[in-house]
């Protein structure tokens, strides 16, 4: 049994996810941003499920949520599933969130970054982007990031299996219901990656789809971005990365 939270998990791949896990046995952590979206997890709770609440987009709530989890039985892995599609939160909630988390939480040694499709289409420049969320941010160069942020921890921890996944185009709040990627298949690569002593997913740096393997964006393995992501995100937080 492993111990693993999973951001975001009030509906959606977070909840599918949160749900499969505990029905593996597992125990597990899930989150919501305020409490009236902690109340979609109390059949989760009443399975066993232990809440915690705080909006991602307040950086103080991540510390908090961090700083709770540390007190608590150690984390064996993290699902970094929290996101926004659009609007100022973009930056805050996908890239910010997860690496403070990244930085703050110690223990597990396992970690899956939720990347998109989208990615892709995102740009590898650290000019100009609002951390804070003061204007509407680009959900690509968000996912560009935080797959690069996932790349750059599996090379600088070496003690950490990191890896980032696509669940494709699935049937979501966030993607519709005309989606037309399958919302099993969407989820069940975070949870094997998370929990699985199978070779492949002990392998650490890729970035998957489907339980396979992709070549994502070029600049996602480029060590010269992955360290200018890391200090500007360690410049704008005020909490670096260490390797572990």
């Amino acid at each position: 049994m492993s111990r693993i939270l999973v951001t975001g998990s009030a509906d959606g791949l977070g909840r599918a996810a949160a749900d499969a896990l505990l029905s593996a046995g597992h125990d597990v952590v899930v989150h919501a941003r305020n409490r009236q979206r902690a109340a979609a997890l109390d059949a989760l709770a009443a399975r066993g499920a232990h809440v915690v609440v705080g909006d991602f987009v307040e950086r103080d709530a991540v510390r908090r949520i961090a700083a709770g989890l540390s007190d608590a039985e150690p984390l064996d892995a993290v699902v970094h599933n929290a996101g926004v599609w659009s609007g100022p939160a973009v930056m805050p909630v996908n890239v910010v969130a997860p690496y403070l988390l990244t930085a703050l939480l110690p223990g597990p040694r396992r970690l899956v970054y939720l990347s998109s499709g989208s990615h892709f289409g995102g740009r590898p420049s650290l000019t100009g982007v609002d951390w804070r969320g003061g204007s509407a941010g680009s959900y690509a160069d968000s996912k560009l990031f935080v797959t690069a942020l996932a790349a750059a921890v599996a090379r600088l921890c070496p003690g950490v299996l990191s890896n980032a996944v696509d669940p494709g185009w699935v049937p979501t709040r966030m993607g519709g219901p005309n989606a037309p990627d399958d919302l099993e298949l969407g989820h069940r690569t975070q949870e094997w990656l998370a929990t699985s002593d199978e070779p492949a997913a002990l392998t650490t740096g890729g970035y998957w789809y489907h339980q396979q393997t992709q070549d994502p964006h070029p600049a996602v393995h480029d060590e010269e971005f992955q360290d200018r992501l890391l200090e500007a995100l360690a410049e704008e937080t005020g909490t670096a990365l260490e390797g572990r």
